[in-house]
């Protein structure tokens, strides 16, 4: 999300935040045109899975997939030769693999539910609100001044982009104050010595991952009994997945 100009020197906290802002659109960014792709993978064993199913899948691919990154930086802390700064740096890699699958799970529940993601503040609503869980929710819904359940087909798939920016402003600064505290705590507990970390980092994780497999539930509601109109047997290349 690209800053104004500014009158005046910038704070540590602005540059810090806009820091952890441009993550998420590089997140976003990244994993946008792999959509279809993790849905086919979902897909692979059981071509004919139904959306309820798949969804089923993607959830346990992001949890899974979560819990191994944040397990192995923790169990880096401890190995030999390796110092408190390498694992610090190695979390800070990390946080930004967390960001892309997090992203890869939101959006791909979205595909499946047929909730458009073809622009880039309908991506970065369903992105943040999702890690946000409940407090992503209520913003949103406030914002847009609409009441009712699953906002993610109520608010992302109807409202006009020029609420969704106002949306996202909200929900930008609620991330950088959420998302950055709570992986500040994590990479401190990742770089325990002796194998702790190894068990903090992953349990940390499976419970972020857990949250927003939750949050998504509550965002799109029940899946469609069949799968939306715009999606193909084969999903198609990624030159022409939305992005």
């Amino acid at each position: 999300m690209a800053t104004g100009a500014h009158d005046g020197p910038v704070s540590k906290e602005a540059v810090r935040g806009q820091r952890v802002l441009d993550l998420v659109d590089k997140a976003i960014a990244v994993q946008s045109p792999l959509v279809r792709k993790n849905i086919a993978r979902a897909r692979q064993r059981n071509p004919d899975a139904t959306p309820a199913q798949v969804i089923r899948n993607l959830e346990r691919m992001y949890i899974s997939a979560l819990t191994g990154t944040g397990a192995a930086v923790g169990g880096a802390a401890a190995a030999p030769g390796v110092g408190t700064g390498v694992a610090l740096a190695l979390s800070a890699g990390e946080a930004l693999s967390s960001l892309e699958l997090s992203a890869l799970f939101a959006l791909s529940v979205a595909d499946v539910h047929g909730v458009p993601i073809d622009e880039i503040e309908r991506r970065r609503t369903i992105v943040m609100g999702i890690m946000l869980g409940g407090s992503g929710s209520a913003t949103i819904t406030k914002v847009a001044e609409r009441t009712g359940q699953h906002w993610g087909r109520q608010v992302v798939a109807k409202v006009p982009a020029e609420t969704l920016r106002q949306i996202n402003k909200v929900l930008g600064k609620h991330f950088v104050t959420k998302y950055g505290a709570k992986q500040g705590i994590i990479v401190l507990g990742r770089v325990a010595p002796f194998g702790i970390g190894a068990v903090i980092g992953g349990g940390a994780n499976a419970t972020l991952a857990t949250l927003a497999v939750r949050a998504a539930r509550r965002a799109f509601g029940p899946p469609p009994t069949s799968w939306p109109w715009l999606m193909h047997s084969t999903p198609p290349s990624s030159e022409n997945s939305p992005g």
